[in-house]
């Protein structure tokens, strides 16, 4: 059923902003339900107090709390995407694509010419938007994450 008033009613585009401390306690859940070793929220408040840190997160509405976020680790003309998730119900939706589109224009803005990232080869769907996105692989770490996966390493030039 969801499937079809979607057909006819598709969801409102996520609103875009930098994250700011409010958005602390749910980016650690978002996190924690999205990764095998979430982080906290004191880890979070360490890395939005950070100057080289850039973090955006996608909302359904205005004060809303956040779906989705991204962060990545800046120092032009280069940046590292740390992290990207988006809460369980809500991938599929464009809500990923939106938020890292939204990251990188904002980081070319500040000078910032390529963007790294590191992804588990398994994970077909964040693979799949990051090279439609214009990423290519330029690495690979062997046996990276728990349980022997290899981490891709993602470029993409702007």
């Amino acid at each position: 059923m969801i499937g079809l008033l979607e057909r006819f009613f598709p969801p409102r585009p996520p609103l875009l902003r930098d994250a700011v401390a409010a958005d602390l306690p749910h980016l650690a859940a978002i996190h924690a339900r999205a990764f095998a070793r979430g982080w906290g929220t004191d880890e979070f408040e360490r890395l939005l107090s950070d100057r080289a840190v850039r973090a955006h997160v996608a909302t359904p509405g205005a004060r809303r709390p956040p779906v989705g976020f991204i962060l990545s680790h800046v120092v032009p003309p280069e940046a590292e995407v740390l992290t990207v998730a988006v809460v369980t119900d809500r991938r599929r939706r464009g809500i990923g694509r939106a938020l890292v589109s939204h990251h990188l224009a904002r980081l070319a803005a500040e000078g910032v010419s390529t963007s790294f990232l590191e992804v588990e080869e398994g994970n077909l769907a964040a693979r799949t938007l990051y090279e439609h996105l214009g990423y290519r692989e330029v690495g690979r770490r062997r046996g990276y994450y728990a349980g022997g996966a290899d981490a891709l390493l993602l470029r993409r030039d702007f």
